[in-house]
């Protein structure tokens, strides 16, 4: 190992992404470089250590024994450095700048364009980006400053709030009933078309759970996109469980089975602590709380 030569942070940064994707190219797409510099930053890296850290394989890189030892280390070092960068972030006073937002699809199509809007009108200097995404960024590598999730964070020095929760229904268009009956109990859905999440479990565990014997076969249509699911129902394509303010936007679509009880989705917002404090964080922070609805009541 050479060690007259300190590490250059950059490199350790391309060998977690390479590893983290299997990848140069798609190292590169993390970093926003390119394959050809993660290749170099790579080489660079081995040349310090004196060890080769990657093994090239068909479908591109995997870690070498060597490399997943030091991997252990490099993780360290990255999330020392964004920790070091979101202490930093944290002293700003300005409340000018950017606010990126991350929540669910469905959260973002039908709950957060008003609450946007409004923030836009009441604090023009601050500029809103709106990652809509059903997988789960991490705040502290500084993916998103404020997370919108249907569940409790468990990432350690995060700031959450619970907001209110979203109930969901059974619904059908009207023309698909009128075709195919109103289901009176939850036995009548084997005689009905059930549109059904794809490689989610989400509603499977939802059905098994009421003591269905739901298998991911009876859905005829599946998808895991939620807007495209609510269109989906919208079309006619059979029954669906979906938020109730959804279906208030389509006079068409009708609640059925409202005497069984679903579980309400809760409503989380998250922000990494250090971020928590910076003025325009806090002030996004606190109007999606007050802008987040608490749905209730049958249509």
């Amino acid at each position: 190992m050479n060690t007259s030569q300190e590490f250059d942070w950059s490199l350790i940064r391309a060998f977690v992404a390479v590893a983290e994707t299997g990848s140069y190219s798609a190292a590169a797409r993390q970093m926003g470089s390119s394959q050809p510099t993660i290749g170099r930053q790579i080489e660079a890296l081995e040349a310090q250590l004196g060890t080769r850290l990657l093994e090239r394989e068909a479908r591109g890189q995997r870690v070498s024994e060597a490399g997943a030892r030091l991997l252990v280390h490099a993780e360290e070092m990255r999330q020392a450095a964004a920790r070091l960068s979101l202490s930093a972030a944290g002293q700003g006073e300005d409340l000018s700048g950017t606010v990126r937002i991350t929540a669910s699809i469905v959260v973002s199509h039908y709950f957060l364009p008003p609450i946007i809007a409004d923030l836009r009108r009441n604090a023009p200097e601050i500029s809103i980006e709106l990652a809509p995404s059903d997988a789960t960024e991490n705040l502290l590598f500084r993916e998103a400053d404020i997370a919108v999730r249907m569940y409790r964070p468990t990432q350690l020095d995060v700031v959450t709030r619970h907001v209110g929760s979203v109930e969901v229904g059974i619904f059908a268009t009207h023309d698909y009933l009128a075709k195919h009956g109103v289901p009176e109990t939850l036995e009548d859905f084997a005689h009905h078309d059930f549109v059904g999440y794809d490689r989610s479990t989400l509603i499977l565990d939802g059905m098994r759970a009421m003591g269905l014997p739901a298998e991911r076969e009876m859905f005829k249509v599946r998808c895991d996109n939620q807007t495209v699911y609510v269109q989906l129902l919208e079309a006619g394509c059979g029954l669906g469980v979906i938020p109730i303010a959804a279906a208030r936007r389509n006079p068409e679509m009708q609640q059925v089975l409202h005497q069984t009880e679903i579980p309400a989705l809760p409503i989380w917002l998250t922000a990494h602590e250090d971020l928590r404090r910076v003025p325009r964080i806090r002030r996004v922070f606190d109007a999606l709380a007050d802008g987040l609805p608490v749905q209730t009541g049958p249509v």
